[in-house]
């Protein structure tokens, strides 16, 4: 190899070692490991090193070779105790410092190794001992080429230092087979630098590929546990976050956990939109941001779902922290020009006393939100107890329910309507009741809210319409039947085909069926309550306004839906507060039922004083236990029957 080559050939290896140094941090750190990894080969290296000069000194006799043997072998067990005791992954010992202990203790191995195999040539020791001293030397240069390869300055430093002696001494001695070895030392540099720096390229990109698919995956992980809408960590992050959070809590310390449900979100997505329902989440996660103390986790769970846990001194402390909740949603927010109020419920579990894992801890502060919502919304629940008894009695009432209807165990009861004027029924109202073979009569109240929850009156609903309706169709043909139904019955799928298809069955017609609404049914799903109401009013089946005076907007939909008939809530007719003012709003919407051409029913009329004060504001029709309690469906047909007969000499008469 001529001189040219040889230049070309060191100033490649510089700039590949200067690419080295541009590694990432990571990498470096990564590829100096390798050189602490598997201390046993160092000390087969030592040992050998140490008993071939050893041997060497003790068969020439000589006093440099001596102090060569006690130099290397002092050496050497430096280096082996130093890989021993220093690791790569002490964080406390930077990478440069981890190089340059292992570089002082290679690089003087590594010449002074070669050094002795030099003084075997140049001092002319017998033919065995140079063998040994060169085989030694060579072969842990070359060899040391393959174990370092991941850093190859510190390789080829200790390949050289190993040469060199050799490389001097041959030149020395001058012989021609002396000249060639130095020769041969001197192609062995830049061939051995070769395979090195390819060993080194393989192994740095296989590290380098290993960390950018660390760095993706995290990013991944990171992706995966974010919702994509708020920025905050989403139900995976929540999980894996709340468990390290309990795990790491110190002893003594209380956690308390945030369930937060937007009310009434869906209207807003609804009636403006996903992508300002979308604005009004991201400005929520902000506010919680700044209304939480510094440390809380933050979690969107789940659609208008937040969840947010945080260490507290004590449970005054969780009331202060929801209370600033409360105050940061419920300010007016502006989104696309719209100024927006959002109210909140909350339900709270602190932990330990309400639960000591992360499952638990999550059901009991949903149990209390739970709760939050059934007393009004707009408010904050801390957990209780009784929640759990409560939730297990409301599981028991399901499977229950199901059972029963499908056992028969229920009845439909009946409760006339009559005419304030004549006095006669003029319409039943259908009254689901529950005989529980083991715990007796069930009032609506206990079983009806759990059905709601639970699904379970679309079933019921559709049960007491179809069975009402084959009673009915018995009465004559002037006396209507009235039946609640329910928002949930209302949207689910096929709702209008399955009450004329019950109407058919029972040979009833559809103008005798009235269908009693509350205005809770037009706060959420306009299109479905629109289509429902249209089919069956187009097939003939009456609509009354159930409750009127207990929700929102009621004359808006008086106005928009093909109601036939007002029930006005029992509170203004026989409640605790009934008085000037409840006379006055009765007097106002018989008025408006008068103009509207409808009929205004009193509900709970039970003394002869409030069956006068309704007619005498314009009521046209009445119900409530002063007329007759739900009675069953023969009690029913009696009573028209005898209705029928008190009339028949009256006719006669006339």
């Amino acid at each position: 190899m001529d001189r040219s080559a040889l230049a070309r050939k060191l100033l490649g290896s510089l700039s590949r070692l200067k690419r080295e140094d541009a590694l990432d941090e990571r990498v470096r750190r990564t590829l100096v490991r390798t050189l602490y990894t598997q201390p046993s080969s160092l000390a087969i290296g030592a040992f050998n090193g140490i008993m071939s000069s050893l041997i060497v000194a003790i068969w020439s006799g000589q006093q440099l070779f001596a102090i060569l043997a006690a130099v290397l072998s002092v050496i050497a067990i430096a280096r082996l105790a130093a890989a021993l005791r220093m690791s790569s992954d002490d964080s406390s010992r930077t990478t440069r410092q981890l190089e340059l202990v292992y570089e002082v203790g290679a690089f003087s191995y590594a010449f002074v190794i070669g050094t002795m195999a030099a003084f075997t040539l140049y001092l002319g020791l017998s033919a065995e001992l140079e063998v040994l001293m060169m085989a030694n030397a060579t072969c842990y240069g070359v060899g040391i080429c393959a174990r370092n390869a991941g850093r190859p300055t510190i390789a080829l430093g200790q390949l050289t230092l190993v040469v060199l002696p050799i490389l001097a001494a041959a030149v020395a001695i001058g012989t021609t087979p002396m000249l060639f070895l130095a020769f041969t030392m001197v192609l062995l540099l830049p061939a051995m630098a070769s395979i090195t720096f390819n060993v080194f390229k393989t192994l740095r990109d296989s590290i380098a590929a290993a960390e950018q698919s660390e760095r993706m995956a995290q990013q991944m992980r990171k992706i995966a546990r974010t919702d994509v809408v708020t920025g905050l960590i989403n139900r995976a992050g929540l999980n894996q976050d709340i468990v390290e959070k309990i795990m790491g809590l110190p002893e003594g310390q209380m956690l308390a956990l945030f369930w937060i449900d937007l009310d009434r979100f869906k209207e807003v997505n609804d009636l403006l939109g996903h992508q300002i329902g979308d604005r009004v989440l991201l400005e929520t996660a902000s506010r919680l941001q700044e209304s939480t103390p510094e440390g809380s986790t933050i979690a969107r769970f789940g659609g208008d779902e937040f969840v947010i846990f945080v260490e507290v001194a004590d449970r005054r402390e969780a009331e202060r922290v929801a209370s600033e909740i409360q105050a940061e949603i419920m300010t007016p927010m502006r989104v696309s020009g719209d100024l927006l109020e959002v109210a909140a419920s909350i339900g709270v579990a602190l932990l330990p006393e309400d639960g000591i894992d992360a499952d638990t801890l999550l059901q009991n502060a949903d149990l209390a939100l739970y709760h939050a919502k059934v007393n009004g919304r707009k408010q904050t629940s801390f957990y209780a107890p009784s929640m759990s008894r409560d939730l297990v009695r409301r599981r028991e009432i399901e499977a229950e329910l199901r059972s029963a209807i499908v056992k028969d165990e229920l009845s439909i009861f009946f409760q006339p309507i009559v005419d304030l004027e004549s006095g006669k029924i003029r319409s039943f109202e259908a009254l689901v009741r529950w005989f529980h073979p083991k715990k007796g009569e069930l009032r609506p109240d206990e079983f009806i809210p759990v059905a709601e929850e639970t699904g379970v009156i679309v079933t019921l609903g559709n049960w007491i319409t179809a069975r009402a309706a084959k009673v009915a169709a018995q009465w004559p043909e002037d006396v209507t039947l009235a039946v609640n139904l329910s928002p949930m019955q209302i949207r689910a799928p096929g709702a209008s085909l399955g009450i004329l298809n019950a109407l058919r069955q029972a040979n009833l017609d559809p103008r005798r069926l009235e269908l009693e609404v509350t205005e809770s049914l037009f706060m959420d799903d306009h299109t479905a309550t629109d289509a429902f109401i249209s089919d069956l009013s187009d097939a003939g089946v009456q609509f009354a306004l159930d409750d009127f005076g207990t929700g929102y907007s009621s004359l808006a939909y008086i106005q928009k839906y093909p109601f036939t008939k007002v029930k006005i809530d029992r509170s203004f007719v026989s409640g605790p507060d009934v008085g000037t003012k409840s006379d006055a709003i009765i007097h106002a919407v018989a008025e408006l039922g008068s103009k509207l051409d409808m009929e205004i029913v009193a509900e709970g009329i039970e003394t002869m004083d409030q069956l006068r004060n309704v007619r005498e504001a314009g009521c046209t029709l009445g119900q409530g236990y002063h007329f007759s309690r739900a009675v069953p469906d023969y009690l029913a047909t009696m009573l028209l029957a005898q209705e029928r007969d008190d009339d028949a000499p009256k006719q006669a008469i006339a």
